[in-house]
């Protein structure tokens, strides 16, 4: 198994608002994610950093997550302490009110494998040389899709695409999607919507099954594909993959 990960501010973007880990702990398990804050001056990258801090501390502290069930209920309790330290957070300092995060992460033990998402950062796997999205983005124009009121080709160049209707440290209450997924795939990718926005599906995976490629440099190339096409956000991308023929 190998993972690498990495984060870009992008060509327009003065800072970096995401923040990204691959973790390990005790019993070998592994926990990817990746935070895109928001609030820009109103520090989104306190958030998200608070957000990758605490899920990864709470982490490796552990011997193990448990079964299924038991990592669920993990996931749910820690995001939830994690929306109360974004907003004890800003009541501390006025000056941040506003700020927010996105979060995706996946879990993955010798059993199971389960995605977290709220917000917009997006968790697919690879199967069959294929790229599959898990999550679902936690946007105004994804409602309208889902509701029939708008094409997936209309969302994509939507003025209120980057409208969330999710994200944590926006309520009090945080509603964090949690997906059981098959783990007979070939890899793991999480990142945040500065690559989704800019690359395609197709344009993602036919980098991830270049086999000249090591994964840092299959990293490196699509958040290089995304700058050359303008680089308008700030890029993160986490990648898990095993070798070519062996499932996770």
């Amino acid at each position: 198994m190998k993972s690498f990960y990495l984060t870009d501010a992008g060509k327009i973007r003065t800072h970096n608002e995401d923040s990204v880990t691959i973790l390990k702990n005790g019993n070998n398990e592994t926990l990817m994610i990746v935070a895109d804050g928001m609030g820009g001056h109103k520090a989104g990258e306190v958030a998200s950093s608070i957000a990758v801090t605490h899920l990864g501390q709470r982490f490796v502290s552990l011997s193990s997550v448990g079964d299924k069930m038991e990592a669920s209920k993990w996931l749910y309790d820690n995001i939830n302490e994690i929306n109360k330290n974004i907003i004890d957070y800003t009541k501390e300092h006025p000056e941040s009110e506003g700020m927010g995060t996105t979060l995706v992460c996946a879990l993955l033990t010798n059993s199971f494998l389960l995605f977290g998402n709220i917000g917009d950062s997006s968790g697919f796997i690879v199967k069959d040389h294929e790229l599959h999205k898990v999550t679902k983005d936690h946007t105004l124009v994804n409602l309208l899709v889902e509701a029939g009121n708008l094409t997936p080709e209309e969302a994509k160049n939507h003025p209120k695409k980057n409208v969330l209707m999710r994200a944590l440290g926006a309520s009090d209450k945080a509603e964090l999607d949690i997906f059981d997924v098959d783990i007979n795939c070939e890899g793991i990718l999480l990142c945040s919507d500065g690559l989704t926005n800019m690359l395609s599906d197709e344009s993602i995976i036919k980098v991830l099954n270049d086999s000249t490629l090591e994964i840092e440099e299959k990293v490196i190339k699509l958040i290089k594909k995304c700058n050359a096409r303008g680089g308008t956000d700030n890029i993160t991308v986490a990648y898990l993959t095993k070798e070519s023929g062996v499932n996770l």
